[in-house]
């Protein structure tokens, strides 16, 4: 996590899919950003500021051509906290694994130029496989 060292996209909105190894019962995410100490600028205006977090239904609904998202969470990252902010999802709603998970950021702290990202990290716990039965006696 070095300044610049991001995932920057133009202007105060954005977002990324994130591909997980395995389908995940989501409990948490967490959203890191650098200090303003580190900032050759001392200011984190680039860094998100209200974020959104969702899964998509794609393949559960009735309408398979239309993808459905349900929303688990809106969080604030607060520029004045602690640069690593975790925030529990709302997975009550939709007791089960995914393998994607959408970030949408909805605004940043004040840069109309550009938003930075420098890790984000998606908790839970991985679904259990079932046992091949093959090849047993």
């Amino acid at each position: 996590v070095f300044p610049g060292n991001c995932w920057a996209f133009k202007g105060h909105q954005g977002q990324v899919v994130i591909r997980l190894p395995a389908r995940v019962h989501l409990t948490a995410i967490t959203v890191q950003h650098i200090t303003k100490e580190a900032s050759p600028s001392g200011t984190i205006i680039s860094a998100p500021k209200d974020i959104a977090v969702f899964v998509s239904l794609l393949g559960i609904s009735v309408d398979a051509d239309r993808e459905e998202e349900t929303l688990l969470g809106m969080f604030t990252y607060n520029m004045e906290k602690d640069p690593i902010q975790t925030f529990p999802l709302k997975t009550m709603l939709l007791p089960r694994a995914f393998s994607h998970v959408k970030l949408l950021v909805k605004s940043n702290w004040g840069n109309p130029r550009y938003t930075c990202i420098y890790r984000v990290q998606v908790h839970g716990k991985m679904e259990k496989r079932k046992a091949s039965t093959e090849g047993q006696d």
